[in-house]
């Protein structure tokens, strides 16, 4: 892409162009500020300007807002310097009076095309100043009319529904109100044309917020039918006092530009994702099969039950076993035992040693589940530390799951949260935690310090959270974690910076999570996406499938096992170990490669085709899936995408339903212009094929 900016006469930062890369050697008129269309709609809220301040006579959505002690409320912001290093814009701008100075920083990624930015706000006054609201920086589209907005929403057991809605004049708010991200809406955008309708084809402007706490996302279409896109942490209840000398810094606000479609955006998402994003990037470990102990055991957790279960996890070829809750304190329910991080002597009287060795003694390594943010009122710690939970003095404490809300802005709670998860991984040769969160903020007071600093929680308790995070993996740098928040709540592009997959979503159910997997994927890599088979009937809905539709519709993404093993028959295991191998030959495509949606699940379609092909083009790999064939009709005929044109492929069924007659080697064109059969009749039926690059 191209992303053009420049300095207009009123030392207004201002957008000029953003869209398909353009020629280096094209030329731009000077910058200069709209003339504005009235003395109702001036030239302040009709210049596109890269980050604004409130004041001015300004309208529309502002970048920042400051209040100062005397009660002045207006900012307006003049550009001061730049200075460029690498692939590093850093752009400094100034009140025209008052020395507040807006440190703007713009990182681009060669390799994608996605940019990078952020504000840091200066308060070089000699008072301190409230900021009331911050924003990482404004993204302004090309003026147009024909604009359609799409993004995520969801609930608990029902997350990543894809939603689209022409942008009109007004205003679109997507938010978070509850101290993380949530599952309501998630903080990313896509942009195209109105009727643009093919996955592969057509403008795109995409954005995700790398923040963890409340946030707010603007789409606003001004009175001269601009489009213009706001985000950062939520104006909410949000006040920051800002004193001299002190700085407050935006999180990171990351968008792109995709000339190939919806699909194409989300590849490059994909992409970034995994060469700058996760931990380890640019080549972040794949993924291994797990299995996890929830489902079999729930609370009732011990050393013997978890061995025999490691056993018969280890006898389908997993690789990683997670026990889950249940292992510490007086953890018997989800009503006590919380906050308190020692290990329960009565289910595990020689501590996780015994248990661990066994494991990796059939192959695996271990992980554990954990809660560090959370107290249940019946532990010890809360005891001991009533003080330490988000509240206000003399109100009700609303519990969610039983469970208090921890506040890690305290300096004392966020090292004892260190310390403990520090000992645990320092005493026992634990390879994962799956870190789980589960509920949202209520009461968000801080008695503790000054009245006037209390709302620093939204951002002080999201720093403690990436520092700890930060710090963990420093330690422990063979550590992997999972971002889990009562299935997908908190996944965005701050979280996975130090966690290596997310969870998203409780519901496992293997039909639903068809769209479940294909709104995640829009914003977020298959690679990262945990998905586990699970027992029948699912809990969600009591629908019974088949164990190999089960498997199919986990192996698009990060493939676990979560169904109680000690109620499998000897032919599960059998198919269970089968389809384990077959997926560990397919990961890397699946984890790494790039994802086409040839048919989407969304809007109620019978259907659902995905397809991945490996970054070289030599292999790719395809799952097809039926919910139920009306009146003979044959199952679509699928049509490939993304392979070499002229290289020849080698078609595989990993399952024995392509259509008969099918030619086994033909080329990249033959497969994507002439197409692909399989035979898929019936209620709730799976097939999935492979294509491999022959040469000859």
């Amino acid at each position: 892409m191209s992303y053009v900016l420049g300095i207009n006469e009123k030392k207004q930062l201002e957008a000029i162009y953003w869209g398909k890369r353009l020629n280096t050697s094209d030329a731009f008129a000077i910058p200069h500020s709209d003339p504005g269309l009235s003395s109702f709609e001036s030239s302040i809220n009709t210049t596109q300007q890269e980050f604004v301040g409130w004041g001015g006579g300004l309208y529309v959505e502002p970048d920042l807002k400051v209040t100062f002690p005397d009660g002045n409320r207006d900012l307006v912001l003049e550009y001061v310097s730049h200075r460029i290093d690498g692939n590093q814009l850093t752009i400094l701008l100034k009140d025209v009076s008052r020395e507040v100075y807006v440190e703007l920083q713009y990182h681009v990624d060669a390799a994608t095309g996605i940019l990078k930015r952020s504000a840091q706000v200066q308060n070089r006054t000699s008072a301190p100043l409230t900021v009331e609201e911050i924003a990482s920086g404004t993204w302004n589209l090309p003026r147009g009319t024909d604009y359609r907005l799409r993004y995520l929403t969801g609930r608990w057991a029902g997350e990543w529904n894809l939603r689209e809605q022409i942008i009109q004049p007004g205003k679109t708010i997507l938010e978070s109100r509850r101290g993380s991200t949530g599952a309501q809406n998630n903080p990313w955008f896509a942009i195209d044309r109105n009727g643009s309708n093919d996955q592969d084809h057509g403008d795109v402007w995409f954005g995700a917020l790398g923040w963890s706490g409340s946030w707010q996302i603007s789409i606003e279409q001004d009175a001269a039918q601009q489009v213009r896109v706001t985000g950062g942490p939520n104006q909410f209840d949000f006040g920051y006092r800002l004193s001299p000398g002190e700085h407050l810094q935006s999180p990171d606000f990351y968008a792109g530009y995709s000339h190939d479609g919806i699909g194409g955006a989300s590849r490059l998402l994909h992409r970034f994702e995994i060469s700058s994003i996760l931990p380890h990037a640019p080549n972040p470990k794949l993924r291994p099969v797990l299995y996890n102990s929830w489902e079999a055991t729930e609370f009732k957790v011990d050393e013997a039950g978890q061995e025999a279960l490691a056993e018969k996890a280890a006898s389908i070829s997993v690789e990683r076993f997670v026990v889950d809750d249940g292992w510490f304190g007086q953890r018997s329910t989800d009503r006590a035992g919380l906050g308190d991080w020692y290990v329960n002597p009565e289910k595990f009287p020689h501590g996780l040693r015994p248990l661990i060795d066994k494991v990796h003694s059939l192959g695996m390594d271990f992980g554990l589940w954990v809660e560090p943010e959370m107290v249940n009122p019946d532990s010890d710690l809360y005891r001991k530390h009533p003080d330490w939970v988000l509240n206000f003095t003399g109100r009700p404490r609303t519990e969610g799951r039983n469970q208090l809300m921890l506040n890690l802005a305290r300096p004392d709670v966020r090292e004892y949260v260190f310390e403990f998860l520090d000992k645990l991984l320092r005493e026992n040769d634990i390879a994962f935690l799956k870190w789980d969160y589960n509920r949202n903020w209520s009461e968000p007071g801080w008695p503790a310090i000054a009245p006037e600093d209390e709302k620093k929680v939204y951002i002080a308790y999201i720093q403690n959270l990436y520092s700890i995070l930060e710090e963990l993996r420093t330690k422990h740098p063979h550590v992997e974690i999972e971002s889990c928040s009562g299935g997908g709540s908190r996944v965005d592009l701050g979280i996975m910076h130090y966690t290596d997959e997310v969870w998203p979503s409780d519901n496992t159910d293997a039909f639903d999570r068809l769209l479940i997997q294909d709104g995640f994927t829009y914003a977020y890599a298959p690679g990262v996406m945990m998905a586990w088979v699970t027992d029948l009937p699912t809990w969600v809905n009591q629908r019974t499938l088949s164990l190999e539709y089960r498997f199919l519709s986990s192996m698009q993404g990060s493939l676990g096992v979560g169904a109680n093993l000690n109620n499998w028959k000897p032919e599960d295991f059998a198919t269970a170990k089968k389809m384990v191998t077959q997926y560990k030959q397919i990961r890397e495509i699946v984890q790494r490669g790039s994802l086409y949606r040839l048919i989407s699940p969304q809007n109620g379609s019978e259907q659902s085709v995905t397809e991945s092909v490996s970054e070289d083009k030599r292999h790719a790999v395809v799952f097809a899936f039926l919910h139920s064939s009306q009146m003979l009709y044959p199952f679509p005929r699928i049509y490939l995408r993304g392979l070499n044109t002229d290289a020849k492929y080698r078609i595989a069924a990993l399952d024995g339903k392509l259509s008969a007659g099918l030619a086994a080697v033909a080329s990249g064109a033959f497969w994507m212009q002439h197409g692909v059969d399989v035979d898929l009749r019936g209620d709730f039926q799976a097939a999935a094929f492979t294509l491999e690059m022959v040469d000859r």
